[in-house]
């Protein structure tokens, strides 16, 4: 018995390691893969088998869903007639991120947009309910979280009356981030008329080339000319207390405007591939949006269906090009040796980092990730803090001039396996106002010190340093 023990061991074990070789990408996940198949016999092989392989460089996902996704993102690069809204910079700072996002993420940096920031669930699903309410041709709504409670509820209840005026409803939700969106709860949606689709879902037979991908977008769009994103999903813990973490705090964007037109075409290219594949680029989902307000702003999404990490390289791009500072929150900062290189050496050259993250994560692995990256980063000057309450927003500011909103966060997840949406807002009146939430938060009594960071418990450093051995994992 234990012989035959031994042989499938080594045999899993041998072919885990073969593949990880064959098809890694960065040394760091590698190794990590390497070691954890061979100290956690057969558990080891199966995660990897699950989680691990890079599915997107098989030839079966790629029929599935990748070079379809990727086709219809050339194809549909700019909808004709938008391009006198595009803005053309002539800051270098500017221009140069700008260039970045079109390349590689297709969407261009559009002029004339009225942006309203959404500090709190009450203010973010106030301002949802009433473009809802005022709704006449459709409405376009995509979460990572839809989950059973008082705000869904209140969605049905306005979806009913909707239908009811004629309002086109198509919803879409992420099958394993809404594992509640089952049975009679999206049942009572359709059953009302409302187009629900879940993205990504989890099935038998597509069980490997989906579990590791998720949508993890959060999008609202009213007749085309409103839209919504940032990090809230709906879920009663942004209302109120349902944890010990209290109540969930986050950024949202209330956008109108021509940017309007590139958030649309996100949920579209999403629904296409989820919705039976019904394709939406008539006028009536792209009608004409006339400039609004004065900020200039730029959609970037990315996916494992990208030609490029596109969130990782905006971060990048953010963080080189910032001179006098760099403001980060983030609920999940596990950013990998490129981004926490880059932070390093802007605040050697002299540029003000500070960090801003919940003392107390929803999730133990990435709380104590997240701690193992603090050291260097204090070591070369950098201000973090650590907010009591939780706070799930995903924010960069730069120089307090250009500042960015979304559901991406500073991970490997949302690099590389997650569906990701940004706004750049290239505004410094907006910055300034992000910045100045951001720096509400940075009392003298939640900084972290160095000296004192480093005199935390030899078991604290020991789960940190087993943390960051599986970070890359995450």
């Amino acid at each position: 018995m234990n012989t035959i023990f031994w042989l499938a061991y080594i045999s899993v074990t041998l072919w885990s390691i073969v593949n990880i070789i064959f098809n890694g990408s960065r040394a760091t996940k590698m190794i990590s893969w390497s070691l954890s198949v061979i100290i956690l016999p057969f558990i080891g092989p199966l995660l990897y088998y699950l989680f691990g392989i890079n599915r997107r460089k098989f030839k079966l996902f790629k029929l599935k869903q990748t070079e379809k996704r990727r086709l219809y993102s050339e194809t549909y690069k700019e909808l004709k007639g938008g391009e006198q809204s595009v803005h053309k910079f002539d800051d270098y700072k500017d221009a140069k991120l700008a260039s970045l996002i079109r390349n590689n993420s297709y969407f261009a940096p559009y002029e004339g947009n009225d942006i309203t920031l959404l500090n709190s669930g009450e203010e973010t699903f106030g301002a949802i309910f009433k473009a809802i309410e005022e709704a006449k041709e459709f409405i376009h709504l995509q979460y990572y979280i839809l989950e059973e409670g008082m705000l869904l509820d209140h969605f049905y209840e306005l979806f009913q009356k909707k239908v009811k005026e004629g309002v086109e409803i198509r919803m879409l939700y992420d099958s394993l981030g809404s594992n509640s969106m089952r049975g009679k709860v999206v049942k009572r949606f359709k059953e009302i008329g409302v187009k629900a689709f879940s993205t990504m879902p989890i099935r038998f037979g597509n069980l490997l080339f989906t579990l590791n991908y998720r949508n993890h977008r959060k999008i609202v769009i009213v007749d085309g000319k409103i839209g919504f994103t940032g990090g809230f999903n709906v879920s009663d813990k942004y209302m109120k207390a349902v944890s010990d973490l209290g109540i969930w705090q986050d950024l949202h964007l209330r956008i109108e405007g021509p940017a309007v037109n590139s958030l649309q075409r996100v949920f579209v290219k999403d629904y296409h591939f989820a919705g039976k594949e019904e394709l939406l680029l008539q006028d009536k989902y792209f009608p004409k949006v006339e400039p609004s307000g004065d900020t200039i702003a730029q959609i970037i999404s990315s996916g494992p269906d990208s030609r490029y990490p596109a969130i990782m390289q905006q971060y990048l791009a953010m963080i080189n090009i910032a001179t006098k500072s760099i403001c980060i929150a983030n609920p999940y900062f596990i950013p990998g040796e490129p981004v926490l290189e880059a932070l390093r050496i802007a605040g050697l050259s002299g540029v003000k980092v500070t960090l801003l993250t919940p003392k107390k994560s929803d999730s133990l692995l990435a709380q104590y990730s997240m701690f193992s990256t603090f050291d260097s980063l204090l070591e070369v000057g950098a201000n973090i803090y650590l907010r009591p309450d939780f706070s799930h927003s995903k924010v960069i500011i730069i120089d307090g001039e250009i500042a960015s909103v979304g559901s991406g966060n500073f991970d490997y997840r949302s690099f590389e396996h997650n569906f990701e949406t940004n706004v750049i807002l290239y505004d410094q009146i907006k910055a300034t106002q992000i910045e100045e939430l951001f720096l509400r938060h940075c009392t003298v009594d939640i900084k972290l010190d160095l000296d004192a960071f480093r005199k935390r418990s030899p078991l604290s450093k020991f789960l940190e340093g087993l943390a960051k051995f599986f970070s890359p994992l995450l």
